[in-house]
């Protein structure tokens, strides 16, 4: 069975691209990756990239000359100059060399599809159509081919190996100590399946939607392929932003890495821009999408103090600063040729509008997103309401059909499938007891059940629909089991509880010396994550106080660094940081602190729950849940019931009449609304406390309004 996947970069050779994939896809018992138009590779001549490049497990290397016509000129020279320029740049990767000897056989092909191949070619350079590549291609063979060599082969084509190389050299003397457990699998991970080649290298003009879970290599996707259209368009202006500051530094390592891979040349930051999504005056640094809008079209600023001021909440501002200034212009200002928006869940549609009316045509934007990161019920709305109608009212903006144009990551590269199913199931409430009254201890729900197996769950038992009891588990295809091999289950995920708070502190200080002492991790494999934003400053001060004293450094992530910092690259540091600064960021060892502030009931649960399901989603490898009182004691064991059950989510789905009363109970208020919903409350008791008194009576009521009371107590509207 032929089990080929192609990706379409730009070679400029349509039509001779379209016979070779046809003719590789008839031919039988072949597999692998065939990219066109890739690799890049940087030459004294400047940037050079090969018309296709096949990776197989059965032939090797095979590169591809594409000719469109009949005349072939000197293809014997090309077949030379491409071979020796490829097997240069494997030769860099040691693991492919033995002695002087590439181990992965690479040979060359000239296909010209419009030629007779029935004249003489020299022997040594196959020259070949449609007829006889097939044939050609049959004498090829890789005798000493695995799936090791295979993959390390492959994430040298791709240039992933040094592209992701870690901030620092990893050292390690004992080989099963986590710092070397560590080491494996992010080797294990140093290469991109076919859907993330495809985001990567495949361009198309208008509008693209990247959809995946946390660790599914969104942010990578994302910066590769702004990096891919700067090497391949060096006059292209191409802005990526984000909502996460802490991503910058990440962002701007990628993209450094890809360029200089490919091209031998730095990135030309004016043309490609790692820019805030808000912005404010004072310098490029401080630059933003917004904020250039507002300075092109000549409009007002606003910063977050005023926007908050006249629109409302955090989340409320940013929007409305936004669609202020879409409501306001009369010209568009095209700025840019192509705009990369991560974390698209976390803006409001506006901001996905104002970077659209800030493109050149075609308007190319690129836009990902995580349905779970917010674990909201609701999705993100289709393209077609986001961008709104013409004057015909046809839709601006629709993926249709087109694959390339919805891109969909199922499989998660950072969490192995306990951690990700715990973060699941406490995001959820799944395994949550039944509050006394309540039709389920859920806390929410996606309104789409279909959403779980887009996201890389199957149904093991029940049905997958509303008001149904469905049993569903992660499959070996989408949770690769190599992330989970390293360490026994036990290791990778704990939850442990404290008598009270000092306790708890003392507990991860000596987990934290150790695990860089004893266990080999590196300090900036530990990220210690608090839930709760306006206290972690006093929270972890202590925590961070005793590190100190025993000579090891930290840092608070936004506080002792500038807000575009996450991880300290000069100096290790231990990086202790709040919830929404940990966004976007992962290391080997997570802690939670304080875990037992993610529990409650009623207004606000979602919201915690959320900062739950995101913190332990930034393990790649091991993490430690950790508080006391009896709201970890809750939530302990919602996790040992999960335990017990194998990591599967076991409920019964609510219908659509639960899911509105979900998103009400547990809904997020600002500070401001709590305050007014805690006096209606207080109100409230004071009638029920008059009426048992016999301060008013039933009587004293008018008919309507105890009309109203009644229907709206019995849960009627």
């Amino acid at each position: 069975m032929n089990k080929f996947n192609f990706i379409h970069g730009t070679n400029g050779k349509p039509a001779a691209t379209q016979m070779l994939e046809q003719s590789l896809g008839n031919i039988e018992g072949l597999s692998g990756e065939c990219f066109f138009g890739f690799p890049l590779i940087a030459t004294p001549d400047g940037k050079y990239f090969v018309d296709a490049t096949l990776v197989s497990r059965e032939k090797g290397i095979v590169l591809f000359d594409l000719v469109e016509g009949t005349d072939v000129g000197d293809y014997t020279a090309r077949q030379d100059d491409i071979a020796n320029k490829i097997e240069a740049k494997l030769k860099l990767h040691k693991e492919l060399v033995n002695g002087r000897r590439l181990i992965p056989t690479l040979n060359v092909v000239t296909f010209a599809p419009a030629i007779d191949v029935s004249r003489s070619t020299k022997e040594g350079y196959p020259l070949a159509n449609e007829k006889n590549i097939s044939e050609i291609l049959s004498a090829f063979s890789w005798p000493d081919s695995t799936d090791a060599l295979y993959q390390m082969t492959l994430s040298a084509i791709e240039s992933l190996s040094s592209i992701r190389k870690s901030r620092s050299k990893r050292e390690v003397k004992r080989p099963d100590s986590r710092g070397a457990k560590l080491k494996k699998l992010e080797d294990s991970i140093a290469t991109l399946d076919h859907i993330q080649n495809r985001a990567v290298i495949e361009t198309v003009d208008g509008v693209q939607r990247i959809r995946g879970l946390a660790g599914s290599g969104k942010t990578i996707v994302l910066a590769l392929k702004a990096a891919y259209l700067h090497t391949q368009h060096p006059d292209w202006r191409i802005a990526v932003t984000f909502n996460s500051r802490s991503l910058k530094g990440q962002f701007k390592r990628l993209i450094n890495n890809f360029c200089i891979e490919q091209s031998g040349e730095e990135p030309d930051w004016t043309k490609v821009r790692v820019i805030n999504a808000w912005g404010a005056p004072g310098g490029d640094e401080r630059d933003g999408i917004y904020y250039e809008f507002c300075r092109a079209t000549g409009q007002e600023f606003h910063d977050f103090r005023s926007a908050r001021y006249l629109f409302g909440g955090s989340e409320e501002a940013f929007d409305g600063a936004c669609q202020k200034a879409l409501n306001n212009v009369t010209l568009l200002p095209e700025l840019y040729d192509a705009i990369l928006v991560d974390e698209a869940q976390d803006f409001a549609p506006s901001f996905l509008r104002l970077c659209y009316a800030m493109l050149r045509h075609p308007k190319r934007l690129v836009y990902a997103y995580d349905e779970l990161q917010n674990l909201s019920g609701t999705s993100m709305p289709p393209p077609e309401e986001i961008f709104g109608t013409d004057e015909r009212g046809q839709p601006l903006v629709s993926l249709g059909d087109d694959p390339r144009r919805d891109v969909i990551l199922q499989k998660c590269y950072r969490n192995s499938r306990p951690v990700l199913v715990t973060a699941h199931a406490l995001g959820f409430g799944i395994y949550r007891e039944k509050p006394k009254g309540a039709e389920t201890g859920l806390v929410q729900m996606f309104d789409q059940p279909a959403l779980w197996e887009e996201i890389g769950y199957r149904v093991l038992k029940g049905r997958l629909a509303k008001g149904e009891y469905v049993v569903l588990e992660r499959t070996d295809e989408t949770s690769p089991s190599f992330l989970e091999d390293h360490s026994p289950i036990d290791d990778l995920v704990v939850f442990l509880q404290f008598d009270n708070e000092d306790e708890q502190n003392a507990w991860l200080v000596k987990q934290i010396k150790k695990n860089i002492e004893e266990d080999e991790l590196r300090h900036e494999d530990i990220i210690v994550i608090h839930p709760e934003p306006p206290t972690a400053r006093v929270r972890l001060g202590l925590i961070r106080k005793a590190l100190f004293e025993m000579g090891i450094q930290n840092h608070l992530a936004g506080v002792d660094t500038d807000p575009d910092v996450f991880f300290k690259t000069e100096t290790p540091s231990v990086v202790f940081t709040s919830i929404f600064r940990a966004k976007g960021n992962e290391a080997g060892m997570v802690y939670v602190v304080n875990a037992q502030d993610c529990d409650g009931s009623g207004v606000g649960l979602a919201s915690l729950r959320n900062r739950l399901f995101t913190a332990i989603t930034r393990s790649k490898a091991w993490v430690r849940v950790i508080g006391y009182g009896q709201g970890m004691t809750n939530i302990t064991r919602e996790f040992e019931q999960l335990k017990q059950l194998n990591f599967r989510l076991k409920f019964t789905y609510p219908t659509k009449g639960i899911l509105e009363r979900l998103r009400i109970v547990h809904r997020d208020l600002s500070p401001h609304e709590k305050q007014r919903l805690e006096q209606k409350k207080i109100r409230a008791l004071e009638l029920v406390d008059a009426l048992e008194r016999g301060e008013i009576t039933p009587d004293d009521l008018d008919a309507e309004t105890k009309q109203k009371l009644l229907r709206l107590l019995r849960g009627g509207k």
